[in-house]
């Protein structure tokens, strides 16, 4: 089966086209919920749902799209959404961090390389943290969904300005963040 069968199964109300699209979905999509809401159940929460309401919206689907940006877009919606709920706290859990700082590691050459570069990033997520639900969005989009700003723009439905617009006072808000923690830390 490939993505078009799998659609078109699911057009026909044939819930067995999901299971393909989740093998080919699932972890991107779940990733990306995580670097917006950076607690990985609440991401796979997220995008279980997310693939739920993409099941039950398919019959409006254009058949001739891509899958993935389509999806993607729901899922960082919903994932802004969340985080952007009254009195919403979502724990930084650890676990999360040491995988996260593990595998960074196994990619540095020498102790002080990864030494720097656990600092790196640890300043940089958290940064992120300090950044609106949907500055984060547009981060994760731009930089670890690989998004041109055309593409972002035409998934959101606005205007190219306004995602140029939210993306540079994201990467400026970041900037700011970033030079701080570095002050403080001389």
């Amino acid at each position: 089966m490939d993505e078009k069968q799998a659609i078109q199964r699911l057009k026909n109300g044939d819930i067995s086209g999901l299971e393909y699209l989740v093998a080919c979905h699932q972890v991107r999509a779940v990733r990306t919920a995580y670097l917006i809401t950076r607690d990985l159940g609440l991401a796979e929460d997220i995008v279980q749902d997310s693939f739920i309401r993409a099941f039950h919206a398919m019959h409006g689907f254009d058949a001739t799209r891509s899958f993935e940006p389509w999806f993607l877009r729901s899922v960082v919606n919903a994932s802004v959404k969340t985080m952007q709920r009254p009195a919403r706290q979502v724990p930084v859990g650890d676990e999360a961090d040491e995988s996260l700082l593990a595998e960074l590691a196994a990619r540095v050459e020498s102790v002080e390389s990864q030494v720097e570069s656990i600092e790196i990033q640890n300043q940089i997520w958290d940064a992120m943290q300090k950044l609106s639900p949907r500055q984060r969005a547009v981060i994760v989009q731009r930089y670890f969904l690989e998004m041109s700003e055309r593409e972002m723009a035409e998934e959101a439905g606005s205007a190219i300005g306004t995602v140029k617009w939210m993306l540079n006072a994201a990467r400026e808000r970041l900037r700011g963040l970033l030079s701080a923690s570095q002050r403080s830390e001389k």
